[in-house]
């Protein structure tokens, strides 16, 4: 990664426009600076790889994407003699060896991809991998490794709202949804080292914290549509402010009552539903073996989602929802 790239290579750098795809390409560039063209969207928009034409030499940085969902253009881009070099926490069944791919990989719910950098990078940024860790609603880990680090509680509520702002900013069904577009928003966090600087100086932090604070008035007054034992499912409107805090809401419901899993559909502008499912026992019940069981589904034990739930398999999915966690946890003790 340090070595110079040659005037006809291109590089590419490929991530989540989410906190944990921010965060990771942050890392690795504040320790190897390059030249690129980045590629990022909305937190489900995860099928990167496929607006990529790779040449032989080029160079491919992927972060925190699905490698299931890009393994055909992966494997194309390598076929073409590029070079790739990919960190991620979700799940992976189809990953594979190859002499240009580099793959970091662990989808141990206590990871995310930012961590997975901050190991590579021998801790060198770590209070952006902490950031991120906290966006992905790793709190214990990301409490943890905030204490090791000699922060106090002040510090790590700064940094736990600075993850899950830039989380925040990364949902909606398209980037006209976002407050902020990703790119630019990596752009912005690109110019600080640390992030308390990010927190005190950009104004890209006071803008999301103020829409923050102004849009999750609208969650005290959501009420499940359906429940069964401890399995809840959510339906927000149709409206932008429920497609930005959708995710914000599902890690909110498993935050406070940690004994339940959740699944939160909202209405997608083209029709159908994104999803977001939280499981409570995510090592016995893992919830992206749930979603996978529809067309765009995946993620990891703890979340995992659907892209796209078209209209007539809403009752299918609260069926197989409701099935997944109670009929198993019927079978179960915890």
């Amino acid at each position: 990664m340090s070595t110079v790239i040659p005037h006809n290579v291109t590089c590419f750098d490929v991530f989540n426009g989410d906190a944990d795809g921010i965060c990771a390409l942050h890392q690795l560039r504040l320790a190897f600076p390059r030249e690129a063209t980045e590629i990022t969207g909305v937190k489900r928009d995860v099928a990167l790889l496929n607006r990529i034409d790779a040449k032989a030499g080029d160079r491919i940085t992927v972060l925190d994407i699905s490698l299931d969902t890009n393994v055909e253009s992966l494997r194309k881009h390598l076929m073409a003699g590029a070079e790739v070099e990919y960190f991620d926490h979700h799940a992976a069944n189809q990953r594979f060896a190859h002499p240009n791919l580099q793959l970091y990989w662990n989808d141990a719910r206590d990871v995310c991809t930012s961590l997975l950098v901050n190991e590579y990078l021998d801790g060198r940024y770590v209070m952006w991998a902490i950031v991120a860790a906290f966006g992905d609603n790793l709190l214990d880990t990301a409490n943890g490794l905030a204490m090791q680090h000699g922060l106090s509680r002040e510090d790590r509520a700064a940094l736990m709202e600075l993850g899950r702002l830039l989380n925040y900013n990364a949902y909606g069904d398209t980037t006209e949804d976002l407050h902020v577009h990703p790119q630019m928003l990596y752009r912005e966090v690109h110019k600080y080292v640390n992030p308390f600087d990010f927190i005190q100086n950009s104004s890209h932090f006071l803008a999301l914290q103020y829409a923050f604070a102004e849009e999750t008035i609208f969650l005290s007054e959501l009420q499940p549509v359906a429940s069964r034992g401890l399995s809840e499912i959510y339906l927000l409107p149709n409206v932008p402010w429920a497609r930005r805090l959708s995710g914000l809401l599902a890690n909110r419901l498993l935050e406070e009552r940690r004994e339940y899993s959740f699944a939160v559909l909202t209405p997608r502008q083209q029709g159908g539903f994104v999803v977001s499912v939280r499981s409570a026992h995510p090592e016995a019940l893992p919830a992206d073996r749930l979603c996978s069981q529809f067309a765009s589904g995946g993620g990891r034990r703890v979340a995992a989602g659907i892209n796209v739930l078209e209209a007539d398999q809403q009752d299918v999915f609260y069926q197989r929802f409701f099935d997944f966690f109670e009929s198993a946890q019927a079978g179960q003790q915890f």
